[in-house]
């Protein structure tokens, strides 16, 4: 596993914000040249270019699908599985997704429709504008000949990512699979919120938003990053000695197919019982939920009576948003990722910024103000996407 975001670019920096309670939201003071935009805050990831990434690698790379190469480079290394052989052999392949591509090669493409002129397009424009622009990125770079998806779906793109690869190896389609999701900042992306009035507001207090679950929240703050995780069949792995971090058992996906943007309560449910229905689990096997934890209203009253209807009001539940930010594509892996390594060090993270629970929001073991000290077998990830695209993901403790 391997990935960045606002709060660093490798476990060991972000668990120092986690238990700092650290977020990685600032004000934007370079978005003060659109009129009209309302918010100034996000959660910008930093990263510098390796320079073993030549150009010719890289002419055809957006930031996103940089991102998501790069993340996909370190989680292969950690695999054990950089240079292999089998990246090549068929038997891997790759469920990777993004909101978008790269939104400079859009604004490109847009020059050309408004004022009639192709001057900025070139030969790699559209290859760095595709929504599949990070997993084919990803299978050019490592000489990837497997299959592939591109799970475009919003919010639910890296958690879809992971879903699908899991499908792929537990029914024989392939050995291995890269899986997660990205997105690249834009105030585009702030735009698409703010145009819903979704947006926090507090420019001057980037350090108090966003709010999941609380009672003063005003809404999300858009942020970006990129997450991989390698899937493997067991015993592939074993086989070469593998180190395992954990087991995906359990699996859900479905949509609300009612409202483009309100979020369904009864539909969050389904999907968590679907992914514990595909684990073989009851609900008191899981320790913790990962929530998705926007810090919009519609969406964590939603989602929490959600929770609460399966799992019961003692369920510790916190959000990874709360500190960086909505990463969109990025979110669902990066999300799974922290659950992940908490569960194997027996902690897990507060909400930050969570300090009176709107009571409109149901009765759950809201994680607030410092790391919760936990030891459990099993924790449940999950994310909401618009167009009512829901997903649940669980993981079992690899001992």
């Amino acid at each position: 596993m391997a990935g960045l975001s606002p709060i660093g670019n490798d476990w060991e920096t972000i668990a120092e914000h986690l238990q700092a309670d650290r977020t990685g939201i600032r004000t934007m003071p370079e978005w003060d040249i659109y009129k009209g935009l309302n918010t100034r805050l996000a959660g910008p990831v930093e990263f510098e270019r390796p320079a073993h990434y030549t150009r010719k690698q890289t002419r055809s790379m957006g930031r996103v699908a940089l991102m998501a190469t790069l993340a996909t480079e370190w989680a292969l290394k950690d695999a054990g599985l950089l240079f292999h052989p089998c990246l090549d052999s068929g038997q891997t392949g790759i469920a990777y997704g993004s909101c978008a591509g790269s939104y400079d090669a859009i604004a490109d493409f847009g020059n050309m429709l408004l004022n009639r002129a192709t001057d900025g397009l070139n030969a790699t424009s559209y290859i760095r504008m595709m929504a599949h622009t990070a997993p084919v990125n990803i299978g050019l770079y490592f000489g990837i000949n497997g299959r592939v998806y591109t799970t475009s779906s919003a919010c639910t793109s890296g958690s879809q990512g992971i879903g699908y690869a899991y499908e792929a190896i537990k029914f024989g389609r392939q050995q291995v699979m890269v899986a997660g999701g990205a997105d690249e900042l834009s105030a585009s992306e702030a735009a698409v919120f703010d145009t819903l009035f979704a947006t926090s507001l507090r420019n001057d207090h980037p350090e108090q938003t966003p709010r999941p679950f609380d009672r003063d929240r005003d809404g999300l703050v858009i942020g970006e990053g990129a997450g991989t995780f390698i899937l493997e069949d067991l015993e592939h792995a074993q086989a070469r000695g593998a180190r395992i971090y954990a087991e995906v058992v359990g699996y859900g996906t479905n949509s609300d197919g009612l409202h483009v943007t309100q979020p369904d309560s009864a539909s969050m449910q389904t999907t968590m019982r679907l992914a514990l229905s595909d684990a073989g689990l009851e609900p008191a096997a899981i320790g913790y939920v990962s929530a998705h934890g926007t810090a919009t209203e519609y969406g964590d009253i939603a989602e929490s009576h959600a929770t609460r209807a399966v799992f019961g009001a003692r369920m510790p539940v916190s959000a990874l948003k709360s500190f960086t930010g909505h990463t969109l594509g990025a979110c669902g892996v990066l999300e799974a990722w922290a659950a992940i390594m908490m569960m194997r060090e027996g902690w897990f993270h507060a909400t930050a910024n969570l300090e009176s629970v709107d009571p409109a929001c149901a009765e759950l073991d809201y994680i607030q103000g410092s790391i919760r000290l936990l030891t459990c077998e099993y924790v449940m990830s999950n994310n909401f996407a618009f167009g009512g695209i829901n997903t649940s993901l669980i993981f079992k403790r690899w001992s």
